[in-house]
């Protein structure tokens, strides 16, 4: 004996399963897509920080004696750029004698370094 109140009741399923299936799809596509814009971004990020690495490293190399050394305006390594800034001690450096800030800059990308002596 066939009931009428059951005639649809599949199509119900159906339609109730590929709404939970297409739920865990977009919500699953939507990390995977975070994922990927920042997995992209972790090259720009290490280039970045090498240029600020560069950027300390110069200022160390080019320091005369223990006196605090000027800044260095932004200097271009090909697509990548540095800049850095000396903070004397007192004026918000509370270090020896000064603080260097090295920024380093790749495809919209910023890491710095900073370092006290």
């Amino acid at each position: 004996m066939i009931y009428n109140s059951q005639h649809g009741i599949s199509l119900y399923l159906v339609v109730l399963f590929m709404s939970i299936v297409l739920a865990m799809v977009l919500g699953l596509s939507t990390i995977l897509i975070g994922e990927l814009k920042i997995t992209k971004g972790l090259g720009d990020s290490v280039i970045a920080f090498y240029a600020a690495d560069t950027g300390i490293e110069r200022i160390l190399i080019d320091r005369a004696g223990p006196s605090c050394p000027s800044g260095i305006p932004e200097t271009s390594l090909g697509e990548a750029k540095y800049e850095v800034i000396v903070t004397p001690a007192g004026g918000g450096c509370n270090a020896d004698n000064c603080c260097i800030k090295s920024l380093g800059t790749y495809n919209e990308t910023k890491r710095a370094i900073e370092i006290m002596y």
